[in-house]
């Protein structure tokens, strides 16, 4: 089995379900990452990318209580918070300030918020600081919009992509298969719609990411089954850019007797996700859940993307994540660079970033840049 899957990639032929389920019971590590590497340097050469990004959650107060999450809160909790939209824009000057090409906002569903707040944080940020590239609310984020309102989540996310909108997150997706999903976020967004909207903001133009929550109750078979639905969405529409493995971490949720993923198995995930998603361009090891050591090994299991600077994170590291608060740029090319990588800044569209003493511009995409 190993010999024809080994054929397969060599020679660029996609993997099946069953053959990624082999991978994942029988493959040994280091074949999964030689195997992974072979894809990654096809599609990226020895370049690994980075971007300079802040985090912006407006508020934590959520109606859904999904097992595996510990930034959530209930409206009158002591840690429940709400940002005005001073605290907003202060945020958004911050991230401005620091030369920061990215906003990256998502939070918790707030009950009693109308759907008009939610656009207000686009807007806003927009309108002062345009030149902020703004990714902004999960698949379960939409399908709430889409409930308070009564209208299409299309419709919406045309009305937020004329406020500003510039990209969607890949957050939401935790794990596709109902057997999982019914146990660990009943009541949210289910696949279908979470393919659904993704659809149709690639329809309207907007690219966005994927994730895949891993390392809770789910089995190998389930995470093979969301890789290949990830996949077959974008053989249709071609709009997803990275594809983020996120490792669970349990402490603080209602999961917390499960002990946290390894990280040889963050490896395996990695590695095994790079071969199932061949039409996917890019991979992304978040330093922020995976560690920084642990991401800094997967640039050579199939990871081409390390992400950025992550200033303000705060869902992850309410979950237990140990990791710093942020990293500098410094920080981030050096670890690319003794893990034998050459370090590019990008922007969340994946074109280069070219920076000057004072101010940056965007060049060509990276697609070309690794061409070369």
């Amino acid at each position: 089995m190993l010999a024809s899957i080994r054929e397969k990639v060599e020679a660029g032929k996609r993997l099946s379900y069953e053959d990624g389920l082999w991978l994942e019971e029988q493959a040994d590590l280091f074949t999964l990452g030689e195997l992974a590497n072979v894809v990654r340097e096809r599609k990226n050469g020895n370049f690994a990318y980075y971007n300079v990004n802040t985090h912006l959650n407006p508020t934590n107060v959520c109606v859904y209580r999904c097992t595996f999450c510990a930034f959530r809160a209930d409206l009158r909790d002591p840690k429940g918070y709400v940002m005005s939209d001073a605290d907003i824009l202060a945020r958004a000057a911050e991230a401005d300030e620091r030369g920061a090409t990215e906003l990256h906002i998502v939070g918790g569903l707030h009950h009693q918020l109308p759907y008009e707040w939610y656009l207000n944080v686009v807007r806003i940020i927009h309108e002062g600081y345009p030149r902020l590239h703004l990714k902004a609310y999960t698949a379960v984020e939409w399908d709430w919009f889409a409930r308070l309102t009564g209208r299409s989540t299309r419709e919406l996310l045309q009305e937020f992509k004329e406020a500003g909108l510039g990209s969607l997150p890949g957050g939401g997706a935790e794990i596709f298969h109902p057997e999982v999903r019914d146990k660990i976020c009943e009541h949210k967004a289910d696949a279908d719609s979470w393919v659904r909207i993704h659809r149709e903001a690639h329809a309207l133009g907007l690219r966005s990411n994927a994730t895949m929550l891993y390392g809770h109750i789910e089995e190998a078979r389930h995470r093979i089954d969301h890789l290949c639905r990830l996949r077959q969405l974008q053989d249709e529409t071609g709009g997803f850019q990275t594809f983020i493995p996120l490792a669970f971490h349990p402490d603080n949720t209602k999961l917390s007797h499960i002990k946290k993923a390894s990280g040889v198995t963050d490896l395996r995930v990695m590695a095994i996700s790079r071969l199932m998603l061949d039409n996917f361009p890019h991979i992304k090891a978040y330093w922020v859940m995976l560690g920084i050591r642990t991401a800094q090994v997967a640039l050579s299991f199939g990871a081409d993307d390390i992400d950025g600077t992550v200033v303000h994170e705060k869902i992850y590291h309410d979950a237990g994540s140990d990791s710093p608060q942020e990293i500098s740029v410094t920080e981030l090319r050096r670890l690319i660079e003794e893990a034998g990588r050459v370090p590019v800044e990008r922007d969340t569209l994946y074109h280069e970033v070219v920076r000057t003493p004072k101010q940056w511009k965007t060049g060509k995409r990276l697609e070309l840049v690794a061409a070369e």
